[in-house]
C-alpha cells in the first residue's frame, strides 16, 4: 500500500506523513479532554514542527520528534492533527537505483 506523497505547503493529517517528512501543526481536535490536555502539556501546540522519526512494523504506534524529544503516538490520535508539510519525502531507494 503506497500512500500519497505530500509536497511542501500541502495540508494533511499527521498520520499521513512518511518517515523523514515534517509538518507544522495547524490545528488538532480530540473529544477526550484529558488526552487533549496531555498533548498540549507535551508541547503539541499550534505552530510546532513535528518530524516523523519511525513507524512500527505494523504501522502503529508512530514515533515523532518535536521540541528536542521523541514521542510515540497512536495513529488514531494522529488522525485528529492537521499539519502543513514543511519537509518533503525522499525515497532513497529510487535515488540509489532501486537497490539497498
Amino acid at each position: 500500500m503506497d500512500m500519497k506523497s505530500y509536497k511542501i505547503g500541502d495540508t494533511c493529517k499527521l498520520s499521513e506523513l512518511k518517515v523523514g517528512q515534517a509538518g507544522k501543526l495547524i490545528s488538532f481536535f480530540n473529544e477526550n479532554k484529558a488526552l487533549r490536555r496531555r498533548l498540549l502539556d507535551m508541547g503539541i501546540t499550534k505552530g510546532v514542527i513535528i518530524d516523523i522519526k519511525m513507524i512500527s512494523p505494523l504501522g502503529d504506534p508512530i514515533s515523532i520528534g518535536l521540541r528536542g524529544y521523541q514521542l510515540c503516538m497512536r495513529k488514531e490520535d494522529m488522525d485528529n492533527i492537521l499539519v502543513e508539510v514543511t519537509k518533503e519525502y525522499v525515497n532513497l531507494k529510487k535515488k540509489k537505483g532501486g537497490r539497498v
